[in-house]
This record gives structure tokens, sequence and C-alpha cells, in this order.
């Protein structure tokens, strides 16, 4: 009776030791999917502010003034047009 009551301690302490363990896992995995989607949030704001910011460069009168001042480019006219046409006889049409 002895060795049953022994082999049942036995059984019962490393099912309890096995049951600390997996607390312990589920609770770490727990924390890390929470630090994951704290990280996920801040990424999205991140992304967020990203987009706004690249919408905002893009803006056509930012385009404008940075292609006026920066590279003194001016709006095409036919007086500051130059064109270009291919001599008789050459190619087809």
């Amino acid at each position: 009776m002895t060795r049953l009551n022994l082999l049942l301690l036995l059984a019962v302490m490393s099912s309890a030791l096995y049951l600390v363990n997996v607390q312990y896992e589920s609770r770490r995995l727990f924390a890390e999917i929470d630090r994951a989607l704290s990280e996920e949030r801040r990424l999205e704001a991140e992304h967020e502010r990203l987009l706004a910011e690249r919408r905002a460069q893009a803006a056509p009168l930012r385009v404008e003034k940075l292609a006026k001042d920066r590279l003194q480019m001016r709006p095409a006219s036919p007086a500051i047009s130059i064109y270009v046409t291919r001599p008789q006889g050459e190619g087809s049409p």
C-alpha cells in the first residue's frame, strides 16, 4: 500500500509542477502578446504620421513653390517653347 501511496504522491507532485510551469509559460506568453500589441499600436501611429507627412510633402502648391524657388522652373508657354521637327525625307510618317 505504501508503494501505491508513494506512486500517487509522485504523480500529484509532478502534476502540480507541470501545472505551475504551464501557468508561468502562459503568463509569459500573455505578457509577450501585450508587448507586441503595444508595439503594433506604436508602429501604426508612426505609419499614420508618415503618411500625413508624405501627403503634406507632395501637396501641389508646395511642389510648385519648390520648382520655382529651387529649380528656377517656370510654366511652359508658346513663347519659350522650342519645337523639334524631323527633316523631310527621313524615316516613316
